[in-house]
């Protein structure tokens, strides 16, 4: 399977200039792509091919005075840029077709951004110096904070400039056979939601850091500052990344959580089964921040890839499935119940049921997992007494030895 390794980059005054430079001539390729395209579909004409396009579009519009710059850029920059293009159609109208969630048509790309990207595949004759810096074309070497060592050689590099004015370097590798981890026993089910972040088939609460609710005092007091500065000044710019670096933060402290937390679980259990949640029906409720916050949909994709990685099975379940409703003990379905239950007594079996244990147990069980029985159990039932024990116990009397 194919990985992304990133890595920050450290790049200098001038090396900064050429990667701006670069995304803007990827960003001007795009838009004329999609210009063309666009004015052939109005016009009732064949739709351009790729090939016809990077001939007009770059390798002639070189020789014209409007578009001479583009040649201070490396070419595979630019034919990337076609490529993405193509991907966003192709995702489009796959859309359409019902073959994947519904898309939007392609769109222009700003200058003002704050997301910008190049990528260079084999072609661009990229490389790492033997002094472990980056060697783009056209850019330079630039400083490079390896963290961890790439496992294979990357076949492409994509050079990102987040909104917070970082910039990083993300290496697509192969990852073989020899990630796969040992085999172990366990099976779990998972139940997420935002009082507890996960809830382990086993009895294990995970407790929910909630990082935006925990700096929303900064990023209020940031945002607030820029409101007050006037617009297109340089105070404003710098107000601007200082709200941009505050989200930035709590983005990379949630997706280490997720990370640590995914790999953790993938490691200990054979098996991992999960509810396939509405996460966008859920952020348009009440609740939107909340859910925004927790970033299920991110966990669930690298518990998703990291157990094809290491050789776990990993099961979805219906969301549909009435996990909070069915006593785990017995099976027997005792209703909807409102969400300040989180603790019930079946009525079938008279077990004292944990709502949040109950539907982790539940869910391994739709997803086939063995799971024990006492997980789902919050303490024992009251057990009636035999009529023959009912009533007060007669004293014990006292006995004369013989």
């Amino acid at each position: 399977m194919q990985l992304r390794y990133s890595f920050r980059l450290y790049p200098s005054a001038g090396q900064r200039a050429s990667l701006a430079r670069a995304f803007g001539c990827a960003r001007v390729v795009y838009n004329d792509a999609l210009r063309v395209r666009e004015t052939a579909r109005s016009e009732g004409l064949p739709f351009p091919k790729t090939g016809d396009l990077s001939k007009t579009l770059i390798t002639e519009a070189k020789n014209t005075p409007k578009r001479a710059w583009l040649g201070e850029v490396s070419a595979v920059v630019l034919q990337q840029s076609l490529r993405d293009l193509d991907t966003a159609y192709r995702n489009f109208f796959d859309g359409l077709k019902g073959k994947r969630p519904r898309m939007g048509a392609p769109r222009y790309k700003s200058r003002k951004d704050t997301r910008q990207a190049v990528r260079f595949t084999a072609n661009a004759r990229w490389s790492i110096t033997l002094g472990q810096k980056l060697r783009l074309p056209k850019i330079g070497d630039l400083k490079v904070k390896w963290s961890r060592t790439l496992p294979s050689v990357p076949s492409t590099v994509t050079v990102v400039k987040d909104s917070a004015g970082r910039y990083f370097a993300s290496f697509v590798v192969e990852s073989g056979p020899e990630e796969t981890g040992p085999e172990v026993t366990p099976e779990v089910g998972i139940d997420l939601g935002l009082g507890y972040f996960a809830v382990l088939s086993d009895g294990r609460k995970i407790d929910s850091p909630r990082f935006l609710r925990r700096a929303e005092k900064r990023l209020k007091k940031a945002q607030r500052e820029l409101s007050r500065k006037e617009k297109g000044s340089k105070n404003r710019d710098k107000a601007r990344a200082r709200v941009a670096r505050a989200h930035a933060r709590v983005a990379d402290v949630r997706r280490e959580f997720h990370h640590q937390l995914s790999t953790q679980l993938i490691r200990e259990n054979q098996a991992v089964a999960v509810e396939n949640l509405a996460v966008k029906g859920l952020a348009r409720t009440r609740l939107a921040k909340s859910v925004h916050d927790a970033g299920w949909s991110a966990f669930v994709t690298m518990l998703e890839y990291k157990a094809a990685r290491y050789g776990r099975t990993f099961v979805r379940i219906g969301r549909f499935e009435p996990t909070s409703q069915v006593c785990s003990q017995c099976g027997v379905k005792d209703g909807p119940k409102p969400l300040h239950v989180r603790i019930w007594t079946c009525g079938a079996c008279g077990t004292v049921l944990d709502r949040d244990i109950n539907a982790a147990v539940n869910v391994a069980k739709a997803a086939g997992l063995a799971v024990p029985a006492r997980g789902a159990q919050g303490r024992p039932g009251p057990v009636p007494a035999p009529r023959s024990e009912a009533g007060p116990h007669p004293k014990p009397q006292p006995t004369t030895a013989r």
